[in-house]
């Protein structure tokens, strides 16, 4: 294995692991010695990759953000509420889906994180000649939401509950990892 593909590997072994690698631990995996992986962490460091250097071994610096799956029904009027009730939160709309009868499940990138991203959507919405997917589901439909902690993500959910926009999961609608 070249130092490119070690150096690939020992930044996917620590991006994955849920606990900080030792140097001992990654050169025994990548055939190689800890010193050699002192240098490849130096040298994917100075590539920008926030590698940090525990007593416990080296981890990455970057916050793990959370992700999870709210179903709602509203009706078009209320699409501008229900969005600045998740961004105002600290929540990032990752995406819409509607679960279908006929054409299953469908789904479209929204990306939005902040107030202005909800306006240019609804610009857009309105500018168009086409409707929210809502509309073809009777109001209901699903945002994956993520954001840096669970307790966000709660407090979200809370939100949303208390303004009447979650609604009950059906079995068949929950995802399939």
């Amino acid at each position: 294995m070249t130092g490119t593909e070690r150096r690939k590997k020992i930044l996917k072994l620590i991006t994955e692991s849920p606990t900080p690698l030792s140097g001992s631990a990654l050169g025994n995996t990548t055939g190689v010695s800890r010193q050699v992986i002192v240098q490849d962490i130096a040298l994917l460091r100075t590539e920008g990759h926030p590698i940090l250097a525990t007593a416990r071994g080296y981890l990455l610096d970057e916050p793990k953000e959370t992700i999870r799956l709210f179903k709602v029904c509203h009706d078009e009027a209320r699409t501008e509420e229900e969005l600045k009730t998740i961004v105002d939160l600290g929540g990032y709309v990752l995406d819409v889906m509607v679960n279908h009868r006929v054409y299953g499940k469908v789904s479209a990138p929204l990306h939005i994180k902040n107030r202005r991203d909800v306006q240019a959507f609804l610009q857009h919405l309105k500018s168009g000649k086409s409707s929210p997917l809502l509309n073809v589901t009777s109001g209901y439909h699903f945002h994956h939401v993520s954001a840096e902690t669970e307790d966000i993500l709660d407090e979200i959910e809370e939100a949303l509950r208390q303004k009447n926009f979650l609604t009950e999961v059906f079995p068949y609608e929950i995802e399939e990892k």
